[in-house]
C-alpha cells in the first residue's frame, strides 16, 4: 500500500499535525497543498516589492517541523509552497536542510506554470463573460496554468526528496506520487480518475477529518482542537482508505468523506484537470473500521485539450474600519452611524463605487438577502471600501474614526486598516503552449 498524507489543505493551515504525521504516520509522501487563487495573485504582488519572496510564507516553518522526520522516515514530500517564486522557495529550502545538517537531500523546483507571457489583452475569460484581460481594467499581476502531473513526474524520477510547484492542480499533487509507484500509463484515463478523487479527497486537509464538517449537535467531532489531518492507503488498483492518526483528534466517516467528493465539483460526472476527466458518479463509500472509509469506483475518461489558468490583477486597496455600540438602544444608535456614514461617504465621490456598510449583529453576512436579525445590545458598524486610490481609503477611515466623538453615542473599539487588494479570474490556454522543467538542487 502506498501512504499518501496532507500536511495542509490551504496555506495558512496548522503545523503540528503535519509534524505528527511525519513522525509516526509512516508516509511515502507527504503533500502539502497551500495555492489558491487569492493566495497566487498576493504571491505575484509580493515578488515584484521583493524578488526574494513569492512563495508561501509560512514554508520555512513546515520545512524546520517536518524535514528532519521526512529525512530519517524516508517519507518525501511534495508541496504548491513555492507558488509565484519557486526558485526562491527551494533556495530557502536547501539553506534549511544544510542548517538542519540533512546533507545530500534533494529539491526539485516543477517550472513552467508562470504563462503571463503566452497571453495578451485579447485573451478572454471564461468566467467574466466572454470579456477580455483588457476589459478587465486593472493592471495585470501574473498568470499560471494548472499544471498536472507530466509536469511533476519527472522530479520524482529524479529522486527529488523535496518537490515544490508553483501552480499545479490539487488533485495532481496526490496523483503524480501514486502513478509514479504503480507505473500507471498517462492514458490509463480509468486509472487516472480513481486517482484523481484520491487527491480531490485529501486536497483540503482537515475539511474530511472533521474540521470543516463539524456543526455542533448535528455534525459532532471529537477533539476538533486536536484535529489530526487524513492519511490514504492507496492499492495498485486505485482503490483508496482515507484514515488518520490513531491517536489525532477529528474522525474519518462515510459523511465526511462524502462532503468533501462533493465539495467544489459542479459536475461529478466531469471533473476536469490537467491529467483526465475524471468521474466521481458512481464512487462507492463505505466504512471499514473506525476512521476507516473505503473509496471505489471512480473512472475517468480522455484529459481535456486546453489548461486553465488563473489571471491575477491588482485591484488597488482595501479598506476596513469599525465602531462598537452596545448597551440599551444600541440597534438604534447603529444605524444612526450607518446612515451618517452613508450620507457622509456620498459626498465623496471616489467612496461611492464598490462600498458596502454592515451592522455585526443585525445585518452583515445575510444582509443581501434582505434578512435582519432582532434588536441587539451589541452591534458593530462596519465599512468595506474597494478602491484604487488610497487617499480615498484613507478618508473612509477617517470617517469611521469620527464617529468617536461626532455621535451618536456610546461609540467605541474604533479599528480600520489598509491592505493590498487583488482580484482573479481564469482563462484557457491550449496545452502545447505551456512548456515544463524541472531543476535539481542539492543540500
Amino acid at each position: 500500500m502506498l501512504r499518501l498524507g496532507c500536511g495542509a489543505g490551504f496555506s495558512s493551515d496548522r503545523l503540528e499535525p503535519a509534524i505528527d504525521l511525519a513522525e509516526k504516520g509512516k508516509l511515502d509522501y507527504l503533500v502539502f497543498e497551500t495555492c489558491a487563487e487569492r493566495t497566487l495573485a498576493f504571491a505575484h504582488r509580493d515578488r515584484k516589492l521583493d524578488p526574494k519572496r513569492g512563495y508561501n510564507p509560512l514554508l520555512p516553518q513546515r520545512m524546520r517541523g517536518v524535514l528532519p522526520a521526512a529525512r530519517r522516515n524516508g517519507t518525501r514530500i511534495v508541496t504548491n509552497m513555492g507558488v509565484a517564486n519557486v526558485p526562491a522557495a527551494v533556495a530557502t529550502t536547501i539553506a534549511i536542510a544544510r542548517e538542519l545538517g540533512l546533507k545530500g537531500l534533494k529539491v526539485a523546483a516543477v517550472l513552467g506554470d508562470d504563462v503571463t507571457d503566452e497571453l495578451g489583452p485579447d485573451t478572454p475569460l471564461f468566467d467574466h463573460h466572454g470579456r477580455t484581460i483588457r476589459e478587465v481594467g486593472l493592471p495585470l499581476v501574473g498568470a499560471n496554468a494548472y499544471l498536472g502531473i507530466d509536469a511533476i513526474l519527472p522530479a520524482l524520477e529524479a529522486g527529488a526528496d523535496v518537490v515544490i510547484t508553483g501552480r499545479v492542480a490539487d488533485p495532481s499533487l496526490f496523483l503524480a506520487p501514486i502513478v509514479h509507484r504503480y507505473g500507471w500509463r498517462r492514458d490509463d484515463w480509468p486509472a487516472l480518475g480513481r486517482g484523481t478523487v484520491v487527491g480531490h479527497l485529501m486536497e483540503c486537509g482537515m475539511q474530511i477529518t472533521g474540521g470543516y464538517f463539524a456543526d455542533p449537535g448535528f455534525k459532532d467531532v471529537p477533539r476538533l482542537a486536536d484535529c489530526g489531518y487524513p492519511i490514504a492507503e492507496v492499492a495498485e488498483d486505485g482503490s483508496a482508505t482515507i484514515t488518520k492518526l490513531a491517536d489525532a483528534g477529528g474522525l474519518v466517516s462515510a459523511r465526511t468523506v462524502k462532503e468533501q467528493l462533493l465539495y467544489e465539483v459542479h459536475d461529478p460526472a466531469r471533473y476536469l484537470t490537467p491529467d483526465v476527466t475524471a468521474d466521481f458518479s458512481r464512487v462507492e463509500v463505505r466504512e471499514t473500521g473506525r476512521d476507516r472509509v473505503e473509496v471505489r469506483k471512480a473512472t475517468g475518461t480522455e484529459r481535456p485539450p486546453t489548461l486553465k489558468v488563473t489571471v491575477g490583477f491588482d485591484r488597488g486597496y482595501f479598506a476596513e474600519a469599525g465602531v462598537s455600540y452596545a448597551g440599551p438602544n444600541a440597534t438604534a444608535r447603529a444605524r444612526l452611524a450607518a446612515a451618517i456614514l452613508a450620507e457622509r461617504l456620498d459626498r465623496h465621490p471616489e467612496i461611492r463605487a464598490e462600498r458596502r456598510i454592515d451592522l455585526i449583529g443585525i445585518n452583515s453576512l445575510h444582509a443581501t438577502a434582505g434578512a435582519s436579525a432582532p434588536e441587539s445590545e451589541d452591534v458593530r458598524v462596519r465599512v468595506a471600501l474597494r478602491t484604487a486610490d488610497r487617499s480615498a481609503a484613507e478618508t473612509m477611515l477617517w470617517e469611521v474614526e469620527a464617529l468617536l466623538c461626532c455621535g451618536p453615542a456610546g461609540g467605541g473599539g474604533f479599528r480600520g486598516q489598509i491592505t493590498p487588494s487583488v482580484v482573479t479570474h481564469s482563462a484557457l490556454i491550449p496545452r502545447e503552449r505551456v512548456r515544463t522543467s524541472v531543476e535539481l538542487m542539492v543540500a
